[in-house]
């Protein structure tokens, strides 16, 4: 059932596009349902431009026919339709499982609006289930880790870094070649705090968490489509 509540969470964001937007088009499963109905509205005759966040998004909205533009051509954006690994009710999000957490962020923060569509297991009431994934330069990798673990142990909260890893045992490397170091935390009490005191750290180039750039989200339920912020 996931799969069809990605679907149609996706189809009714991509009814929210009008002619003429320009669009961040976001990176991940639900992100890519969204690519897909965008595609076919645009191959109607809807006439829009896109920037993608990801070379696998770009990819697939290449496939689509999405006119394609970027950050340097069109540094405002309309709307950003993207996904989130986790959403609380606070619209603050947890993203970057698909590792690109950093291209993501700064199209969602070009764009007025942010809409994020989810399948409801997404939802929760308090971010952290989730591992938080932290983009880190490689150079200095090990210094950069610790810096980050004595800033957890600062805040009082307690967990384990991983280097994120490829199936061959090969460190990850995002777009922007830089690794991700996931933070396996459980519960954020203070995502806020964290997501400030983590941009101070050398070597950290950026982190998953959201705060205050969705304006709204669709969710996929059993039951049926419920919609928070504003749409």
């Amino acid at each position: 059932m996931s799969d069809n509540l990605k679907r149609d969470a996706a189809e009714r964001a991509a009814a929210l596009v009008t002619d003429g937007m320009r669009l961040g088009l976001g990176t991940g499963s639900t992100a890519a349902y969204f690519v897909a109905a965008l595609g076919a509205r645009v191959r109607q005759g809807l006439s829009v431009v896109g920037v993608p966040t990801s070379e696998a998004t770009r990819e697939q909205a290449t496939r689509e026919g999405i006119p394609l533009t970027t950050l340097d051509e069109t540094p405002e954006l309309d709307l950003t339709i993207d996904g989130a690994d986790e959403l609380d009710d606070d619209l603050r999000l947890i993203k970057g499982g698909g590792g690109a957490l950093l291209r993501e962020k700064i199209v969602a923060s070009a764009s007025r609006r942010m809409i994020v569509i989810a399948d409801g297991s997404k939802r929760v009431s308090r971010l952290g289930r989730f591992p938080l994934p932290i983009e880190v330069v490689p150079f200095g990798l090990r210094a950069t880790q610790v810096a980050i673990e004595k800033l957890l142990e600062t805040l009082e909260m307690s967990g384990e870094l991983h280097l994120r890893r490829m199936a061959d045992g090969s460190p990850y490397i995002t777009d922007g070649g830089h690794f991700i170091l996931d933070a396996h935390l459980k519960r954020i009490e203070k995502p806020n705090v964290l997501a400030s005191t983590l941009n101070n750290i050398p070597g950290v180039v950026e982190h998953g968490l959201f705060i205050g750039l969705a304006t709204g989200a669709i969710v996929a339920t059993g039951h049926g489509l419920v919609e928070l912020g504003q749409i």
